[in-house]
């Protein structure tokens, strides 16, 4: 069983407060039960969190109660131990109700009076579960048959034939109800008439097509039910990272599809709100195309932030303070999405830098004591500026990193060395800042000591606006800029770039 939070659970989306109604009162009788306690289990998205409690259970007798109803939902009976749940119960419009059984045998002997919705939900299990066993041991009594092939197919097929029936007629008698509602998140939705490819086979690509679209066939996005079972997470899950195509324009597409069929505000449309943006902003993987553009998922990050969140269509998931906090962080990665172009920077190098420090700016600390040197020198500042723009290469490898971090003292080498592969080779050439103008002295000889080939500068004037303009909030940040200075990568570790220049070479000849 999922592991469940005991007593209060703040969820990463909200929670509603119930409306006091009539309350719930559900009594169960449970032969052959040997627990002193019992613990009712609710479904809230993939989290399961106790509501209620029986701690003086005798003879199976368990009784849970409580004033306000219960959130409409599946629930699981869960043991003193609270290692596995019992079986798993519907709480509906009626929520007094008593259910009776044997927990020597479960499946034959739970019945529920006063809901319609147990008495259904135990009647389809006793069914299927049957069959199931019933199946089990037509297959071990198939092995060591001679015709053990044809005779376990022509049992699977009479096994099918009444399941399906079984089925069939279970969700046209019982149609609109909970427990059908419930049943079809657990159903994949196949072509049953798949036409033939060019090759005589199965079409496959119509078979996905046909299973995309269907997906989620009968499902009410709108029933707050829904998310209080222990499928629909899963489900919802498995379309969006495994069915769809994972590129940021599919899923934008498929984003806005899922939203326009729930009513902003309700649980599902929060919790996919959460999830789904959550999923973006950390999944990390990178690929290109065929053009050699690089594919991150930050631009559906970024769509589902703008259109969801900051519109204004997620006031019960974030708050007014983290949406502004959102904000901000989208008006730096919008300008920064792969395929853009970079701002322009001037810094100074090493021996510029030491000239810059003479002036005094090594010394100034307020913004008005820097502008005033800044104009004071700046016929002497302008030609020493050393310019991102002015780089001339195929690829520039732009890292952003500071001599105190211990990371960067790590990385730094390590992207010297790794970078010695392509020399000669490939046009390349790294633009190194150092972000921390204070360190001038260290970071000049670590330098030195370091063999660093690279155009190494320093912000000596404060005017570029680093962090904002480039997202650096933890160094060293590294990206692939092309020789417009567009990034074709981003936020990369020192093993990666030779790798990713050497695949984006391989795009190149390909495409020429």
């Amino acid at each position: 069983m999922k592991k469940f939070i005991l007593g209060s659970l703040v969820l990463f989306i909200f929670s509603f407060s119930s409306k006091a109604q009539s309350g719930y009162d559900i009594k169960l009788n449970l032969k052959s039960c040997t627990d002193t306690s019992m613990y009712l289990v609710k479904y809230y998205w993939n989290v399961q969190y106790i509501v209620d409690s029986c701690k003086k259970v005798k003879n199976g007798k368990i009784q849970f109660k409580g004033k306000t109803d219960l959130d409409k939902g599946v629930y699981a009976l869960v043991g003193q131990n609270k290692s596995s749940y019992y079986f798993q119960l519907f709480v509906n419009d009626g929520q007094k109700f008593t259910i009776t059984g044997d927990l020597a045998d479960v499946v034959n002997t739970l019945k529920a009076e006063g809901s319609k919705e147990n008495e259904l939900g135990f009647s389809y299990m006793k069914f299927m579960t049957n069959k199931s066993r019933e199946f089990a041991k037509i297959v071990e009594e198939s092995k060591g048959k001679k015709d053990s092939l044809a005779f376990l197919t022509e049992r699977q097929k009479t096994f099918s034939d009444e399941t399906t029936k079984f089925e069939n007629d279970f969700n046209a008698k019982n149609k609109g109800s909970f427990i059908c509602d419930f049943l079809n998140l657990t159903k994949e939705k196949y072509p049953t008439d798949i036409p033939k490819a060019k090759n005589g086979r199965p079409d496959s690509v119509y078979q996905y097509y046909y299973y995309k679209s269907h997906y989620f066939d009968g499902i009410n996005f709108n029933d707050n039910r829904i998310i209080h079972t222990p499928f629909f997470a899963d489900k919802a899950k498995k379309y969006f990272e495994t069915v769809i195509i994972q590129h940021p324009d599919t899923l934008i597409q498929e984003v806005d599809k899922f939203f326009a069929r729930c009513n902003e505000g309700t649980l599902i449309y929060n919790a996919m709100l959460g999830y789904l943006t959550h999923s973006f902003e950390n999944n990390k993987t990178m690929s290109f195309d065929n053009k050699g553009n690089t594919i991150t998922f930050e631009k559906a990050f970024v769509h589902i932030c703008d259109k969801y969140i900051i519109s204004g269509k997620a006031k019960d998931v974030y708050s007014e303070e983290t949406v502004v906090k959102i904000k901000e962080k989208m008006d730096i990665l919008r300008n920064l999405l792969p395929g853009a172009k970079v701002p322009d920077i001037s810094m100074f190098d090493t021996i510029s830098g030491k000239a810059v420090r003479k002036m005094g700016f090594d010394t100034a600390k307020t913004s008005t004591s820097i502008s005033n040197l800044y104009s004071k020198n700046i016929d002497k500042l302008v030609p020493m500026y050393t310019n991102l723009y002015q780089v001339k290469a195929k690829y520039t490898v732009l890292v952003f990193w500071a001599e105190d971090c211990g990371h960067c003292q790590t990385e730094m080498p390590k992207l010297n060395e790794n970078l010695k592969e392509l020399k000669g080779k490939v046009d390349y050439k790294v633009f190194a800042v150092q972000t921390k103008a204070d360190l001038f002295e260290k970071w000049c000889k670590f330098i030195v000591d370091k063999k660093l080939d690279f155009i190494n500068v320093y912000e000596a004037i404060p005017f570029n606006n680093l962090r904002e303009k480039f997202d650096i909030f933890a160094t060293p940040v590294i990206y692939i800029l092309d020789s417009d200075k567009r990034i074709k990568a981003k936020k990369l570790g020192a093993e990666q770039v030779v790798e990713i220049i050497k695949i984006m070479e391989e795009v190149d000849k390909k495409k020429g």
